[in-house]
């Protein structure tokens, strides 16, 4: 393949004093078109206020007897990692005990971290594993916490900055796939090789337990648990979707017998597997997206009687298990309207049982302790009502009100419908959309089309104080759709966008468009697009197939020269989803719309925003970089730029950027729209 000379290629060194130099130019000509706008300025306070709020529902997770959250406010911008009882935390005001301070942290070491999780040690919950990342990167430090003294452990576990996974083994041993070297990483920058490192040995004499290929995605191992059976795992992601799963005995790795593309849960003795491809086994053919359940010791035997606990149908997919001690809760959507299935094994077979719940809204499900208790923590959230945190306990439509976050909108003057659009292909393509329900049906209204339509994501109705301040309190209308290349009804509609078949999310995103232009809700000069990553890629497209649907266009964190996205970063990972631009056969149809290769100079587009983080080292700033100055060169004066020199993936290191990053999006937005 012929490689066309790429004059902006030099915008790829995310660090280097030129390309700086260019962004912090553009960033200035950015603040320079708003910092004395004073919508801009009110919103910006309006949703740091929102960010900051301290009436936002702590998330909790138990370790030990205590529940824990990480906390982040005005007066802890960077966060803290506090515990406090159940008890205590039913109450309106828990009093909440300092666990970790990070601003602390931070600020004695002169550091820009941001708390990336931890791995506690079970069932002691006395160690943890704390993952620390500078500015907001995917690569983190690792070092080993003290939850009693709550103090680093001196000479304790501790890696240098990468990419990495790391899992406890026994009190003294870890699992730890990281970078030891020269060729110990996959061509998409994650761990090739998993070791297991004893406490008080260098990293460097750790014992080899399983290498992937330099082509692989990664490697990892884990230990996993439930009623007291307990199982080591080997993972092998040989592409974002495939992967091999090897079970570990002694010295010995015995690879599951199950499709490259399945999911799997351990429930006590039992096997759940979630196959995400048709998969022909013991005689019977299941569809890609059932859910099914065996004796894991009688299927390593090689038995396959499988009990199938639910299969797909035209509008009913499955979205995840997660297991409490004595029941699954399966989620599933009904066109993407969330429902909960409690199943129980009991004396050899399985009972099931429908949860009652709200409709329409997206629904959260976590164990409290699912070694101990049946017990759950179940959330729910739509467009207008803010999220409402419950204990539950499976068994039962019980449960108690443990927490509501607060309106930081009106809701009342709006209604949230669904619609289908038909696609070219004739396919029903469902969005929801959120207006005043005194909307006038006359194209005036100014309207954000938001959607993802990737890597198998499921986009649920769920509340956003900031969208309602930023958006609907203006009388704007927000939509979200919901186009293949989600996992909204499940593998197929994933898989009828992937590769070569990618043009279909594209067609179903304009389609969207059209119907809202079509039924007089807007109009192109008032109808605006956004997506980020996967979906700041879905924007570049809309704007350079489909200019004359928008007039304003945001690309967040996206990609967007798809010729070399395998080249940068993470993006030799994403391949199982758009194939190789090195393959010829596969580039021909990669270039049909990788926007940095369609934009032209004698075409108008839409004003266009495009916004990336310095730090985000999983999807390259470079796209963002490139695509903005090749459209200024191109002599496009409508194209707005803004890099956070922090924030990874995320874009915002921490509230006030996130404020500010939003503010910069929505000012944008309804400066064009409205």
């Amino acid at each position: 393949m012929a490689q066309v000379e790429d004059k902006h290629q030099w915008l790829e060194d995310v660090g280097g004093e030129k390309a700086l130099d260019w962004v912090k130019a553009r960033n200035q000509e950015t603040r320079n078109k708003l910092d004395n706008d004073a919508g801009f300025l009110k919103l910006r306070s309006d949703l740091q206020v929102i960010l900051d709020s301290k009436d936002r529902i702590p998330g909790i997770q138990k370790i030990g007897n205590a529940v824990y959250n990480f906390w982040t406010d005005a007066e802890h911008p960077r966060g803290v990692w506090r515990k406090t009882s159940l008890v205590e935390y039913r109450k309106p005001s828990p009093k909440w005990e300092v666990v970790m301070d990070l601003d602390a942290i931070a600020k004695a070491e002169n550091e820009n971290w941001v708390f990336k999780g931890s791995q506690c040690r079970e069932p002691e919950y006395d160690r943890c594993i704390i993952n620390l990342s500078r500015g907001g990167a995917d690569a983190v430090t690792i070092r080993e916490f003290d939850l009693k003294t709550k103090q680093f452990v001196k000479d304790g576990f501790s890696l240098p900055e990468s990419k990495m996974n790391v899992a406890w083994r026994d009190k003294n041993t870890l699992f730890v796939g990281t970078d030891f070297g020269a060729g110990s990483m996959t061509d998409s920058g994650y761990p090739r090789i998993v070791k297991e490192w004893t406490r008080g040995t260098p990293i460097s004499t750790a014992k080899t337990i399983f290498e992937g290929k330099k082509e692989d995605i990664s490697v990892s191992a884990s230990r996993v648990s439930h009623r007291g059976i307990t199982h080591e795992i080997v993972n092998r992601a040989v592409t974002f979707y495939t992967s091999e799963v090897f079970l570990m005995r002694g010295s010995k790795l015995l690879k599951l017998d199950i499709p490259a593309q399945t999911g799997y849960e351990f429930f006590g003795t039992q096997f759940i597997v979630t196959p995400n491809e048709t998969w022909t086994t013991g005689g019977k053919t299941y569809p890609q997206g059932s859910v099914l359940a065996i004796d894991f010791e009688a299927f390593l035997k090689g038995d396959r009687n499988f009990t199938v606990l639910f299969q797909p149908t035209d509008n009913a997919s499955f979205t995840g298990v997660t297991a409490t001690k004595n029941y699954l809760l399966m989620q599933l959507l009904q066109d993407v309207k969330s429902s909960l299935v409690e199943l129980q094994f009991k004396q050899g077979k399985w009972i099931a049982r429908n949860v009652t719940l709200p409709t329409m809204g997206a629904v959260g499900v976590s164990p409290l302790d699912s070694e101990k208790s049946d017990e759950y923590l179940l959330s729910y959230s739509d467009y207008l009502t803010p999220s409402v945190l419950h204990l539950a306990k499976a068994g039962t439509d019980q449960r108690q009100l443990l927490k509501s976050a607060p309106s930081f909108f009106d809701a009342s003057p709006y209604q949230a419908v669904q619609k289908f659009a038909t696609s070219k292909d004739g396919t029903k393509v469902p969005y929801f959309m959120v207006h005043k329900k005194d909307i006038k049906l006359d194209g005036t209204s100014p309207t954000l089309l938001y959607a993802y339509g990737g890597f198998q994501v499921s986009l649920t109705p769920s509340y956003s104080g900031g969208i309602g301040k930023a958006w609907l309190e203006k009388s704007g209308v927000y939509v979200v759709a919901n186009i293949r290349g989600g996992g909204e009804y499940g593998p197929r509609w994933h898989q009828a966008a992937l590769k070569q078949n990618r043009q279909r999310a594209y067609e179903d995103f304009a389609a969207v468009a059209e119907d809202l232009i079509r039924s007089k809700i807007t109009s192109a000069k008032h109808l605006g697009a956004m997506g980020g990553s996967n979906g700041g890629l879905l924007a570049g497209v809309a704007l350079t197939q489909r200019p004359e649907l928008f007039n304003a266009v945001v690309s967040q964190v996206p990609l967007l020269d798809m010729q070399r996205y395998n080249k940068l970063l993470a993006g030799a990972s994403w391949m199982g989803e758009y194939g190789n631009p090195d393959v010829p056969a596969e580039w021909e149809y990669i270039q049909q719309y990788s926007p940095y290769h369609n934009v032209k100079a004698e075409l108008k587009y839409p004003n266009v925003l495009f916004i990336t983080s310095t730090r985000d080292d999983r999807v390259h700033p470079g796209h963002a970089r490139k695509m903005a100055a090749k459209m200024l060169d191109q002599g496009h004066s409508n194209v707005w730029y803004y890099e956070n020199i922090e924030g990874g993936h995320g874009g915002a290191a921490n509230n006030a950027q996130r404020a500010d990053m939003s503010a910069i999006t929505y000012s944008f937005l309804w400066n064009m729209l409205k």
